[in-house]
């Protein structure tokens, strides 16, 4: 997990496009979701976190996001893991 608060931006768009990042979240709320998810984009950057895939986020205790990640957020929702 990268926090957004200890990379400068051009770091961040260089792991993108190197797919070193690949998922977002919210730090306080715990959720995560992809990079293009609207709700995901409003959040504060001390409050965001980055991940290399599905896995590293549930793994810190995120849960799927339910506006980009509808599919596992259902798996999620229905038996609390993915």
């Amino acid at each position: 997990m990268l926090l957004h608060l200890q990379l400068s931006d051009s770091e961040v768009w260089k792991k993108i496009h190197s797919r070193e990042i690949r998922f977002g979240g919210n730090r306080k709320l715990k959720i995560y979701g992809l990079l293009r998810c609207t709700s995901g984009k409003r959040m504060k950057r001390e409050n965001r976190a980055f991940f290399k895939n599905e896995k590293e986020a549930t793994q810190n205790g995120y849960r799927p996001c339910g506006h980009c990640i509808r599919e596992e957020y259902t798996k999620w929702k229905k038996t609390g893991t993915i």
